[in-house]
């Protein structure tokens, strides 16, 4: 039987912050929005140019407090060319990440920007 993976979903707090965060900062396109008004909730699916797994942006109308992300939640992961030119393009334009880390086997390098509603994507130095 054939499976592929189709999208991540992640509730966020303010619609258009979140938007902006992940199509401006991070490069990624919005791929379809589906908005169900009668049930107060739109979604939003995104992905980055080339890619076919999206990210889906659940927007409640009702939702006044920031999510509780829990400790269950793990991360998003994005593979970019130079990890080092992009961690600081985003440290330059305010983003919130942590510093580059290199694990010890040299298995990967890395780094942690956070969303506007607090959650983790790691940006991993692709490998030739």
């Amino acid at each position: 039987m054939r499976k592929r993976m189709l999208h991540t979903c992640v509730r966020v707090k303010d619609l258009d912050k979140s938007l902006d965060f992940y199509k401006d900062v991070l490069g990624m396109k919005e791929v379809r929005r589906l908005d169900y008004p009668e049930y107060k909730f739109t979604l939003v699916y995104l992905a980055l140019p080339g890619d076919e797994v999206e990210l889906e942006l659940t927007y409640n109308y009702d939702q006044e407090e920031p999510y509780d992300l829990g400790n269950g939640y793990g991360h998003i992961a994005i593979g970019v060319e130079n990890l080092s030119d992009t961690h600081d393009e985003f440290s330059q334009s305010g983003q919130d990440v942590t510093e580059l880390t290199e694990l010890s086997d040299g298995a990967a390098s890395y780094f942690f920007i956070k969303d506007p509603d607090g959650y983790k994507i790691e940006i991993i130095q692709l490998k030739d």
